[in-house]
């Protein structure tokens, strides 16, 4: 049950740097306009440069640690629903009708407890996310702008952007690490951070118990248990 927090990004404007964010350098003056220029492109991966930066990385293992006891009360949810299922299955023939009723009441308690746990998670993690992207996002575009100048480029696009006009990468193009790097030298971390294990994912909320059969009878529908 393990979040992917960097690849799982809020939909829309995560930060300054959506599907817009493209820095432009006009080469323009009556000395440039003298003679052609070349047209100098540059692509950048904003949503892979921040996540590779030492900022980065160390917000990655802080909301790691932040959710970590809410990933596992939803994984024991998950393990409780499990748990219905399968008694519910392998006593089809052995339960009472009222047993299995009852079963399958709870399992439906479990799986909208879990359902509303779930989305009180991942309405944290994407307010969490949004936090850190604007923060490294403000600064990385600072860093884009002064890159580009220095280098003389016409134009850097965002190719991780929703909507990315990019169909085809030329990898002599990709500026990311060179981004990366610099940024981190702008803006190196105060305290050494341990490197993060892999983010958690939640798993998704389990389904309910199947309804028993009852041959001959009405199937009992679900009581709402008292909360």
């Amino acid at each position: 049950m393990r979040y992917q927090y960097w690849t799982k990004l809020a939909a829309g404007a995560l930060l300054l740097l959506s599907a817009s964010a493209v820095w432009v350098w006009a080469q323009g003056g009556a000395a440039g306009s003298a003679a052609t220029p070349s047209v100098k492109v540059g692509l950048l991966n904003v949503r892979g440069a921040i996540v590779a930066t030492a900022e980065g990385k160390q917000a990655s293992a802080q909301m790691q640690s932040q959710f970590a006891p809410q990933q596992t009360e939803l994984q024991n949810l998950q393990n409780q629903i499990q748990e219905l299922q399968t008694r519910l299955a392998n006593g089809a023939r052995t339960l009472s009708d009222d047993e299995k009723a009852r079963l399958q009441r709870q399992g439906q308690f479990l799986v909208s407890q879990s359902q509303r746990k779930q989305d009180d998670l991942n309405e944290a993690v994407n307010l969490a996310q949004t936090d850190v992207f604007e923060s490294i996002g403000g600064k990385l575009s600072d860093v884009v702008d002064k890159y580009g100048r220095d280098n003389n480029y016409s134009l850097i696009l965002d190719m991780s952007a929703q909507g990315s006009p990019v169909i085809f990468n030329n990898t002599q193009m990709d500026i990311t690490n060179e981004i990366v790097r610099l940024y981190d030298q702008a803006h190196p971390l105060k305290a050494q951070a341990a490197a993060p294990a892999a983010p958690a994912q939640p798993a998704r909320p389990a389904t309910p118990p199947p309804a028993p059969a009852q041959p001959g009878r009405g199937t009992t529908p679900p009581a709402t248990p008292a909360r």
